[in-house]
């Protein structure tokens, strides 16, 4: 079992930036891949960014040149910076934790973040 425990959300105008962290229960390490994914009201849940337990990072062709998927070394935390935030960029963003253990993926989900953009 994995607790992640989001924080950084809140409100903030067209082209502002904010930083959420997730601290996760278990290390970070080579078999992990960890991500925050987000979801708007009415709208599915959508993959933001992914970064292996290696640091090979991907992102959604939405959140390409603004946001920025990082950890802290040796720490169990995770960062998304979000730069040149946009009205579309309001969403519940959540963090997500998955291993590969006993021949299956594991995949844990903290509570949630919100994220308001607006003017």
């Amino acid at each position: 079992q994995v607790q992640l425990v989001e924080s950084g959300g809140g409100s903030v105008q067209p082209g502002g930036s904010l930083r959420l962290s997730c601290v996760a229960s278990r290390s970070i390490d080579s078999g992990a891949l960890v991500g925050w994914y987000r979801q708007a009201p009415g709208k599915q849940r959508e993959l933001v960014a992914t970064m292996t337990g290696g640091g090979s990072k991907n992102y959604a062709d939405s959140a390409k040149g603004r946001f920025t998927i990082s950890r802290l070394n040796n720490q169990n935390t995770l960062y998304l910076q979000m730069n040149s935030l946009k009205p579309e960029d309001t969403a519940v963003y959540y963090c997500n934790y998955a291993h590969f253990q006993s021949s299956k993926w594991q995949s844990w989900w903290g509570q949630g973040t919100r994220v308001t953009v607006s003017s």
